[in-house]
């Protein structure tokens, strides 16, 4: 959680003095650099791995201490912000469905290995995407890393303006009414941060007129989980609510 760098970081530029409630503290790369320079360990003052933060518990003590949590608004940028920046991952509660893959043909390839990539494939290959979003049109289009337009948006009663951030998605499926973007993980997940559906989400929508949905997926077990987000304010970083979930074992024939 490099606690230790990021007390370095806060002590330099007096951080814990900043009222949070009126803006962000913004910091850049080059100012965590030079707070950490004295640190011995790559992982005690390399930018990439001090700033992830994807999960609540992730965070330095001095973020969860003063319910802070980290966002990239351009390319060696980042906004601490005062709030909640995460969104829980419930348990799903109702019995796991049986999936009959579409497939007339059993994969052997998908088998091997234990990557996040090759589940969320599988899933899609035997139509499991499809079905769950009710949509037979859905085809791949996206997968990797691209840059974000302009965009502002709340986080509380604050606005954050972020530009070129460089955003992932695991997979994304555009059919004839909607695009489909999935950040996929491959172990039990309770909370992630925010950041991962929003910033997607409006940088997808900036492309398209189609209607843009988010979901999280998971192979947990031999169970392919899904949860589909929405945000009921497009503008609101903090308007997240789950729509549908579901767990599936897949048959293969």
């Amino acid at each position: 959680m490099n606690s230790n760098s990021w007390k370095s970081i806060f002590d330099k530029y007096e951080i814990q003095k900043h009222n949070f409630e009126n803006e962000p503290f913004i910091i850049s790369a080059e100012m965590i650099k030079q707070a950490t320079k004295h640190f011995t360990k790559t992982n005690e003052r390399e930018v990439r791995i001090l700033c992830k933060q994807d999960s609540r518990e992730n965070r330095p003590d001095v973020f969860i201490d003063n319910n802070l949590f980290l966002l990239p608004t351009r390319n060696g940028e980042y906004a601490i912000v005062k709030g909640e920046g995460y969104i829980d991952i419930p348990e799903i509660q109702d019995v796991v469905k049986i999936y009959n893959s579409k497939l007339d043909f059993k994969l052997d390839t998908s088998q091997i290995g234990n990557s996040e990539m090759q589940h969320l494939d599988f899933a899609y290959a035997a139509s499991l995407i499809r079905t769950f979003m009710e949509d037979d049109s859905l085809v791949l289009t996206i997968r990797g890393r691209k840059y974000t337009p302009k965009f502002s948006f709340k986080v509380g009663n604050q606005t954050i303006t972020q530009e070129s951030v460089q955003t992932e998605v695991d997979a994304g499926y555009e059919g004839r009414n909607q695009v489909v973007l999935i950040e996929a993980k491959n172990s039990s997940t309770k909370n992630t941060i925010i950041r991962q559906l929003y910033y997607p989400f409006r940088q997808w929508q900036e492309h398209t007129n189609k209607s843009v949905k988010t979901l999280f997926f998971e192979k947990r077990g031999d169970f392919y989980s899904l949860w589909q987000y929405e945000f009921a304010d497009v503008n609101d970083y903090n308007s997240i609510k789950l729509v549908k979930s579901q767990q599936f074992e897949i048959i293969q024939k």
